[in-house]
């Protein structure tokens, strides 16, 4: 009945576990900075003056998949580092 205890996780398995979760937390925070950013772009278009809200939907556009691609990156690379230990 010993084999049914569950061992300790390691305390470099938990460290790379939470620098991969902060590092995803950074990336959506930039993907939300772009997304408000073109978002303030287009109801400054609809309800005032704007001029560049084009770009801006194309900049969190950008950013959102370079962040969905970082961040499955790092997900997969701490997978391999944690099977490793």
């Amino acid at each position: 009945m010993a084999d049914d205890e569950e061992k300790p996780v390691p305390i470099k398995v938990e460290i790379l576990d939470k620098i991969a979760a902060l590092i995803a937390a950074a990336f959506g925070l930039v993907a939300a900075l772009a997304w408000n950013e073109a978002i303030k772009a287009i109801f400054k278009e609809i309800f005032g003056t704007a001029d560049a809200v084009a770009p801006m939907l194309i900049y969190a556009i950008v950013v959102t998949i370079i962040a969905v691609i970082l961040t499955i990156i790092v997900a997969r690379a701490a997978s391999k580092a944690k099977n490793k230990l």
